[in-house]
């Protein structure tokens, strides 16, 4: 059976996921994350070409008032952001391009994200809540990282629901036949007007 692949307008979860997708892309992994390799010490540094210096300065103030870990950037911290730069980049160009186009190869790599980044989130939140680098307002830490948990795992179900996420089995382009009733009926009604 051929399938065909359902239109974005009609996966309206999917327009959330992208959403997301492209965030983490455009923003997170690349500008705000990989401001902590590209600078290891925030209190000693020179402002880099990348990210822009109104981004670095967002980022600075951000560990200082809400995420000291932030700040302190263990060598722990910065393999996370290594993983980020490295495998979850690229990870989000594909998922953007697949969950538009509906192209299903993008599964197990999804789940392999999906697990990869919960954990993640999970350590960085153990050190926010009990670790060397307790965070000074852990609710709005908590809330802040919350899609970081809930996408990944909404994510993870909407492509293992089933093997085919994103197509439907085509329709055939072929006519319904004529019942046998009918046509037989009809060649008997053509015999009889040639005998008239």
């Amino acid at each position: 059976m051929m399938r065909t692949v359902i239109p974005l307008r009609r996966r309206k979860l999917d327009l959330l996921i992208i959403a997301f997708f492209i965030l983490n892309l455009g923003f997170i992994t690349y500008i705000v994350d990989i401001e902590q390799i590209i600078i290891p010490d925030p209190y000693h540094f020179e402002y880099p070409v990348w990210p822009p210096r109104p981004f670095v300065d967002m980022v600075h103030h951000y560990g200082e008032t809400i995420d000291p870990v932030l700040m302190a950037r263990p060598m722990w911290w910065r393999m996370t952001i290594w993983i980020d730069a490295l495998f979850f980049g690229p990870y989000y160009a594909l998922a953007i391009y697949a969950f538009i186009k509906g192209k299903e190869w993008i599964r197990l790599i999804s789940f392999i994200w999906g697990s990869m980044l919960i954990t993640n989130v999970l350590i960085i939140l153990s050190e926010e809540v009990a670790g060397s680098y307790p965070s000074p307002q852990l609710p709005l830490v908590i809330l802040l990282n919350l899609p970081w948990l809930l996408l990944p795992m909404l994510v993870m179900f909407r492509v293992g629901r089933t093997l085919h996420p994103f197509t439907e089995e085509a329709l055939e382009g072929i006519e319904e036949p004529i019942p046998a009733t009918a046509s037989a009926g009809r060649e008997a009604a053509g015999r009889a007007q040639l005998q008239q």
